[in-house]
């Protein structure tokens, strides 16, 4: 082809190419603006949190973190959002949330004393029944109450089995997957619809063991029971040491028994030591406390009359009753100290009050419905206990905000924000797990979050006023890491969100 004709076909190329390469070229204008929208970025929200992520105790592990704004759900930040992992105590974000919607702020749970016979004289002819509802604040006090009032009624004398019924929920201890180190523990203890709690931290189904040092070293370390029982058996191996010695104490029960294990040493002059154990078959400890209660105050059993674990007739007549705190008022102790027990009996009464059913089946799947109903997609989500204790719930973090989102616009919302930890207050039962937490000016006061630990899992959601006054809802969840704390990661991340200003 001759050069001229060739020199055309050019021309005629770049003529035709032109136009189509103008038009997907930005002009200076829109080049200036994505790059000044690239640099935001890199300078702003999601380039801080992901600097965080570097740090080396993540190496290995997963971390699944969300942001949204509170007024419409907007995802502000996601990192890896949509994975499933373990929530630790997390999941008592949703038990609460479920039970709070089902059972409402005002419920209370019952205890009641009961008889199928009648009162002669001073003798209560038959058997006095203590049937539990599920309250795990009941107190000794409560038991010395019943007793007080039952000798008001008249009555000294019961000629008659005295019968404690737990008959409310099924007789299922312990959640599916709870390991055996926890089962003597606090955090691990039995479920059960009659129970008894040591103290106002309401642990049900413990009793506090305390190991103080004798006058002298050499001699066997002095412990007390709170309340006092005969329902466990103290094994005391514990000495008393010279004043300059270690102190190490240890206390467990040997499991399937409510033998309380008692070792180590403990010097002269030092400070007791203190331990929540969980008792074994928590029915007869409560049982065994109403007995004292009942003596303390001069009513015996006469005859042949047994104590016994047994379920009250229909025919029965109510001597007394006791109404425990509502439930915005439990969820304090609840969500601030992360209490176990309260999730668990909480998935029980839900399946008792919807299905007439008090088992962790029945409660999980009117949980899963209440749930769904909020918006979740049940089909990422496992669910395995209330608590968070097992190590086979599953949620992603995208999952967790929805529900923190969803739920604002309940009329009980109010009542379960303010259940929420807040960084950086010391008082226990407003800063509860996160009173040591976050205490600088953006933070302390400012995040309301619900924290969560078992082995290799740390997770921290909830609620958090940036600078320039949004609030914004987050989800930090991370497993499988080996050399921690975490903590201070989330706390990272979460100072982050309240110095946050809208990019």
């Amino acid at each position: 082809m001759h050069w001229k004709n060739i020199w055309v076909l050019l021309v005629m190329v770049v003529l035709v190419v032109l136009p189509i390469a103008h038009e997907n070229k930005p002009t200076d204008a829109s080049a200036a603006t994505a790059a000044n929208a690239t640099a935001q970025e890199e300078t702003g929200l999601a380039q801080q949190i992901e600097a965080i992520l570097q740090d080396k105790r993540l190496d290995g592990a997963i971390v699944g973190v969300h942001v949204r704004k509170a007024n419409d759900g907007e995802t502000l930040y996601a990192h890896d959002e949509d994975l499933r992992l373990r929530p630790a105590s997390n999941m008592k974000l949703l038990t609460g949330s479920a039970a709070m919607e089902v059972l409402g702020p005002d419920y209370q749970f019952t205890t009641e004393v009961l008889t199928d016979g009648k009162v002669k004289g001073k003798v209560l002819q038959g058997n006095l029944y203590l049937k539990g509802k599920g309250d795990p604040t009941l107190t000794k006090e409560d038991l010395d109450a019943f007793a007080k009032q039952l000798r008001k009624q008249g009555i000294q004398k019961i000629h008659g089995n005295l019968i404690a019924d737990d008959s409310w929920y099924d007789d299922v201890r312990y959640s599916q997957d709870i390991n055996w180190s926890d089962e003597f523990n606090y955090v691990g203890a039995q479920v059960s619809a009659l129970t008894l709690s040591p103290n106002e931290d309401y642990d049900a189904g413990t009793v506090i063991v305390d190991v103080k040092a004798s006058q002298s070293e050499g001699k066997s370390a002095e412990i007390s029971l709170t309340p006092a029982t005969d329902y466990v058996k103290i094994i005391n191996k514990a000495k008393t040491v010279g004043a300059n010695e270690a102190k190490s104490i240890s206390v467990e029960r040997e499991h399937g028994t409510n033998n309380i294990v008692i070792t180590g040493q403990i010097p002269v002059g030092a400070t007791q030591s203190r331990s929540w154990i969980a008792v074994w078959e928590p029915t007869g400890y409560a049982l065994d406390v109403f007995k004292k209660s009942l003596q303390a105050q001069g009513i015996k059993q006469i005859g042949n009359g047994k104590s016994t674990l047994g379920k009250t007739p229909k025919h029965a007549k109510k001597l007394v009753r006791k109404t425990s705190m509502t439930l915005a008022d439990l969820y304090i102790p609840f969500m601030k100290l992360s209490n176990n027990g309260h999730a668990e009996t909480l998935v029980k009464e839900m399946g008792k009050v919807v299905r007439d059913e008090g088992s962790w089946d029945a409660g999980l799947a009117v949980m899963a419905d209440k749930l769904q109903e909020f918006g979740l997609n049940m089909d990422t989500i496992m669910l395995r206990d209330g608590s968070g204790m097992s190590h086979k719930n599953m949620i992603p973090a995208e999952e967790l905000t929805k529900l923190l989102y969803a739920i604002q616009e309940k009329s009980w919302f109010p009542a379960f924000e303010k259940a929420l930890p807040v960084a950086g207050e010391s008082e226990r039962m407003v800063g509860g797990t996160l009173r040591n937490r976050m205490g600088g000016d953006a933070t302390k006061g400012n995040v309301l979050a619900k924290t969560g630990s078992i082995t290799s899992v740390s997770t921290l959601s909830g609620y958090v006023t940036s600078k320039d006054g949004e609030k914004l809802i987050f989800s930090i969840l991370t497993n499988n890491y080996i050399k921690g704390p975490i903590t201070p990661i989330e706390d990272e991340i979460a100072t982050v969100l309240a110095k946050y200003e809208g990019e």
